[in-house]
């Protein structure tokens, strides 16, 4: 018997709680919470929850992310306007007083660069407030809005500071791909270092300790995997602190005030902490032995009396504890999202395969219920492909909504870190260079092949679903291998990588030569060649499947022409495609009634091209600013909730 379909509101709707900290004096605990439909900060005394109050009155988009000021008295959140990434940073008071915008400028884009508990009332911020490309650092009193101009940047991709507000180091993107270090004293910047195109991407200062005398270190530099290093900033010389033969540094947690690294997590197929500092190693032993799950440690009062500690599993909800390192308790505080207990949901399985080349890849599924004894279905279901954005980020193992929604509607559901992931390693990210339409694209269909041959996948109904690059696999495998895919989902997924690199925003172009190095460089023939090569648009009349395209307007990174251009093309060819566009959104869907609407679209939309089960749409569309500028009739469902809405209407 079938599982009930668990609701998209459920698996796609706004969280009850994420985003959990504990205040500076340890007095409040705050979290991002629903406040009428809309993402808003709530602080509760941390010894009374149920007290907990809305601090701030976001109507729109919701706030996606915030933090305690030092004061103990304010928080920070930062805000776009409709999705177009130009951020400005506002000030919420304690008691729930009006949102005051620290950062009011047109068409600025701040960036919190240092928080200090050295200057409470203070934080750095950057700013491309002078030029589009560079962000200068400000000084700024979050109690007055006064800026103070503390250095202007005019060639560096990155500038760092440390907790007393001093200037440290600037990179620079060489020609190559390459990063040149300097350092700034009395008013000049010194080159001092330089890290080779190959290791830019996992080698890089991450922080200082108290007194400033080690500079924390990530370096893959005559190694593979990105280790942890203590840098003697007097002598040079270079400690190593944490190291794993498979997996890079992937996070670490540090004393109060973010100074020093007391341990070190790595993950492989799943997160692993290595303890530095003794005297962290019974606290995390404890917390590991409350809940199982991966843990994290998301909060610290200063006096490190108090944390904020999660845990994450595969079959439900995050759940948060409050832990007491002077009693050593963690008191469980609440999940992330109660509706998820007690719902039919499926593991997610890790392993690691062999790509044609010989690559150890990992790979993570999720099955249909019922079909999880061995982690193999009593016969190949239909699969869905998911393969993540970037290229340079990667899949983890736990609560995944995609793979539940998938798995739950009948789909087998396959996330691989394909080369250009992180974390595995430099030779493993740099084996993506200049190969977006090629090994890579190779790399998902070996995942795809090793599930058929395992007994999981229907090889006649596979589909793919993705955003960003992931959006752009979705154009590059229906466009290059036809033959594979029944049908397809790009969520702002670029069509051709010569407009993309040509239309990065402004703030991207200091890291022009990196996107040149491992993408492909239009300034040279052969470069260009190589970008036409991969651009799913030049392969538009080869796509035959069905394809549902979703583009946010106001998109910054992916714009709006590369959605168009496709569309345009295969609608001049007399290729169906489903277009749906939202004005009020960029890379991505915030406003949970436009991702509702997505949703119920791709969902009908992979039912009757793959056979899975479908909710109907119901109200899905109530609320979105969705269009549907094209093909809305190729799906019966999409065209049956239209029309409804408009007799409503």
């Amino acid at each position: 018997m079938k599982s009930p379909l668990i609701p998209r509101s459920v698996l796609f709707g706004n969280p009850d709680r994420t985003m959990v900290q504990v205040s500076p004096d340890g007095q409040h605990i705050s979290w991002l919470a629903p406040l009428e439909g809309v993402l808003n900060v709530w602080v509760a005394p941390r010894d009374e929850i149920a007290a907990a109050r809305a601090v701030t009155r976001d109507s729109g988009r919701g706030i996606r992310f915030y933090t305690w000021a030092y004061t103990g008295e304010h928080l920070l959140f930062i805000q776009d306007r409709d999705g177009d990434e130009n951020w400005h940073l506002f000030r919420a008071g304690l008691d729930g007083s009006d949102s005051v915008d620290l950062t009011p400028f047109e068409g600025v884009q701040a960036r919190v660069q240092q928080m200090s508990a050295d200057h409470p009332r203070e934080c750095l911020v950057g700013l491309n407030r002078r030029s589009p490309q560079y962000h200068d650092v400000h000084r700024l009193n979050i109690l007055t809005g006064e800026l103070q101009l503390v250095v202007e940047n005019e060639q560096f991709v990155q500038i760092l500071t440390d907790h007393r507000f001093t200037v440290r180091e600037g990179y620079q993107m060489t020609p190559d791909g390459g990063v040149d270090i300097y350092q700034y004293d009395q008013g000049r910047w010194r080159a001092v270092d330089s890290i080779s195109a190959e290791d830019s991407m996992t080698t890089g200062t991450v922080g200082f300790s108290r007194d400033l005398t080690i500079a924390y270190r990530i370096d893959s530099r005559g190694r593979n995997t990105a280790a942890l290093f203590a840098l003697d900033v007097a002598s040079g010389e270079s400690t190593l602190l944490a190291e794993d033969p498979r997996s890079d540094v992937a996070a670490f947690t540090r004393e109060p005030g973010g100074l020093q690294v007391q341990a070190v997590a790595f993950d492989y197929e799943r997160k692993r902490w290595q303890v530095i500092d003794p005297e962290i190693a019974d606290h995390l032993q404890r917390l590991a032995d409350t809940a199982p799950g991966d843990w994290e440690i998301d909060s610290r009062s200063l006096d490190d009396r108090y944390w904020i500690a999660s845990s994450a599993v595969d079959t439900g909800p995050t759940a948060f504890y409050l832990y007491d390192t002077r009693t050593g308790q963690a008191q469980f505080l609440f999940t992330s999202q109660s509706a998820l207990e007690g719902l039919p949901l499926v593991p997610m399985h890790p392993a690691t395969i062999k790509t044609r080349d010989g690559l150890d890849m990992v790979v993570y599924y999720s099955l249909p219920e019922g079909s999880d004894g061995d982690g193999v279905p009593e016969k190949p279901v239909p699969l869905v492909l998911f393969p993540h954005g970037g290229p340079w980020a990667r899949d983890h193992w736990g609560f995944e909504p995609t793979h539940q929604w998938f798995a739950n509607r009948g789909y087998a559901v396959l996330s691989m870190n394909f080369r250009s992931s992180t974390g595995y390693g430099k030779s493993f990210i740099n084996g993506g260079n200049n190969q977006w339409g090629g090994a890579i694209l190779e790399d998902q269909i070996d995942a795809l092949k090793w599930a058929v041959s395992q007994g999981i996948a229907d090889p006649s109904r596979v589909g793919i679903f993705g955003g960003s690059f992931g959006g752009y696999s979705v154009l590059a495998g229906l466009a290059f291998h036809p033959e594979i895919y029944a049908c397809g989902v790009d969520i702002v997924g670029p069509s051709s990588l010569l407009t993309l690199i040509e239309s990065i925003p402004e703030y991207w172009k200091p890291m022009l030569n990196m996107l040149k190095t491992r993408v492909g460089d239009p300034e040279t023939d052969a470069g260009k060649e190589l970008l036409e090569r991969h651009s799913p648009i030049t392969r538009a009349d080869r796509i035959c499947k069905p394809l549902l395209i979703a583009q946010g307007t106001n998109d910054p990174r992916v714009k709006q022409a590369e959605s168009d251009q496709i569309v345009a093309a295969m609608e001049g060819r007399g290729i169906p495609v489903v277009y749906a566009l939202y004005p009020d959104e960029g890379h991505g869907f915030a406003r949970p009634e436009n991702r509702m609407s997505f949703y119920g679209i791709s969902e009908a939309f992979f039912a009757r091209y793959l056979g899975g089960r479908a909710e109907p749409i119901g109200e899905d569309f109530e609320g979105s600013s969705v269009k549907l500028l094209a093909g809305a009739d190729e799906i019966p469902a999409v065209a049956q909730a239209i029309a409804e809405q408009r007799r409503v209407m």
